[in-house]
């Protein structure tokens, strides 16, 4: 038994550091780079929008999704970006990330033939290495809330692309508590992706926004 103790005791430890470490990286990477007034935000061509479902389980508007519509919608009308990417799970024919965001940010004001789609951001990592491989993207300004920001930069400068963030407004109460202590294991996640080269799951024909 005292083996047992002794063995989970380390695995603990070590996860421990881990996210510890992981958490360090991303802080370290994304320093400096993130942004929350648009006043502050340099320019970039393309704005990628990273994807989130419009609706939680229980049927109310996601706020993560409507905060970043809205920041979009700020940095486009700003003149910080001239065009928006967005990036998201389109995994069925129910489920359709990019086409719900394109919808709201035409009624929006944005103008259609400014939107790009990528059907195939399943995850971060995707989004961002797609942004480089199929739109021809070096430089990039990221669409999120901070925390998704920071860990999309770090993969970003691990990939060599020049990255900034513009910070969509938080979400607080038990939604954001849970997405916070997702975002925990999910740094774990990517700098495993990033030490074994993980690529995104679909690559393809390059579309370059000119």
């Amino acid at each position: 038994m005292k083996k047992w103790l002794k063995r989970g005791a380390w695995m603990l430890l070590l996860l421990v550091i881990g996210i510890i470490s992981c958490n360090v990286y991303v802080e370290a990477s994304s320093s400096g780079k993130t942004f929350n007034k648009v006043s502050e935000m340099p320019v970039n061509k393309v704005g990628l929008l990273l994807g989130t479902a419009k609706y939680l389980r229980n049927g109310r508007v996601n706020l993560f999704y409507l905060y970043r519509i809205n920041a979009a919608v700020q940095l486009y009308k700003s003149g910080k970006i001239e065009y928006i990417l967005v990036s998201g799970d389109n995994g069925s024919k129910y489920y359709d990330e990019p086409t719900t965001f394109k919808e709201d940010l035409v009624a929006a004001g944005i103008p259609e033939q400014k939107i790009f789609l990528d059907y195939a951001g399943f995850r971060t990592l995707d989004s961002v290495v797609r942004c480089k491989e199929i739109f021809q993207q070096e430089s990039v300004t990221i669409i999120s809330q901070q925390f998704h920001n920071e860990r999309a930069i770090a993969i970003a400068n691990a990939k060599g692309i020049n990255a900034v963030g513009f910070n969509a407004k938080d979400v607080g109460g038990s939604n954001g508590f849970k997405v916070k202590v997702r975002e925990t294991f999910a740094r774990v996640a990517m700098c495993i992706d990033l030490v074994i080269g993980k690529q995104p799951k679909f690559l393809g024909d390059k579309i370059a926004i000119k």
